[in-house]
């Protein structure tokens, strides 16, 4: 499917403001690409589809994880990290992504995971920080991936960690085991 045909189809699964949010991840994803080495082709690509399921019905998203061994634990955690598996499942069976690190940026968009390749941090990070978020800390994030996009994601992560704790909610542990293995990072 070429570029223009997949950026109609996931625009239609979505309302208007999500769509402005993933233009942003788009547009961020190849800026953050360019600044630290990654392909900016393939992060366009995975910011394209990063949100593809998010609007789908969280029944729907839950059938796809049982039912394609994707990981389980995920149905235990809150519904906000099911679209991010259900998304890659559905970019490499319906549009035919079979690049795997574009389906692990989709997949790992929103808890990360230990040993991130450039394109996740890039994504996730995109994901974060792009230009509509408006959160407390995020304009430090913006600041801090002038640099670094460890102490970047970092603080992303501090900041869900954070939000998450002050709503009394469980945190999924691939998050926690994430953020430990990019302080490891910048601390070798």
């Amino acid at each position: 499917m070429n570029r223009e045909r997949l950026i109609a189809a996931v625009q239609q699964q979505m309302p208007e403001r999500r769509w402005l949010h993933t233009l942003g991840v788009m547009e961020t994803s190849v800026v953050l690409a360019k600044r630290f080495g990654a392909d900016p082709v393939k992060a366009d690509l995975a910011a394209i589809l990063h949100d593809y399921c998010k609007y789908w019905p969280v029944q729907d998203q839950a059938n796809i994880i049982r039912a394609n061994q994707l990981p389980q634990d995920l149905l235990d955690y809150d519904k906000e990290l099911w679209h991010s598996h259900a998304g890659a499942y559905i970019a490499k069976t319906e549009f035919g992504i079979d690049d795997e690190e574009i389906l692990d940026a989709i997949r790992y968009h929103t808890s990360g995971r230990e040993g991130m390749t450039l394109l996740d941090k890039v994504v996730c990070l995109a994901d974060y920080m792009e230009p509509g978020r408006d959160f407390p800390g995020v304009h430090n994030i913006r600041e801090i991936a002038e640099h670094s996009l460890e102490k970047a994601l970092i603080a992303g992560f501090d900041s869900t960690i954070s939000f998450l704790l002050s709503k009394g909610k469980r945190i999924y542990p691939l998050t926690i085991l994430t953020r430990n293995d990019l302080l490891k990072q910048i601390q070798d």
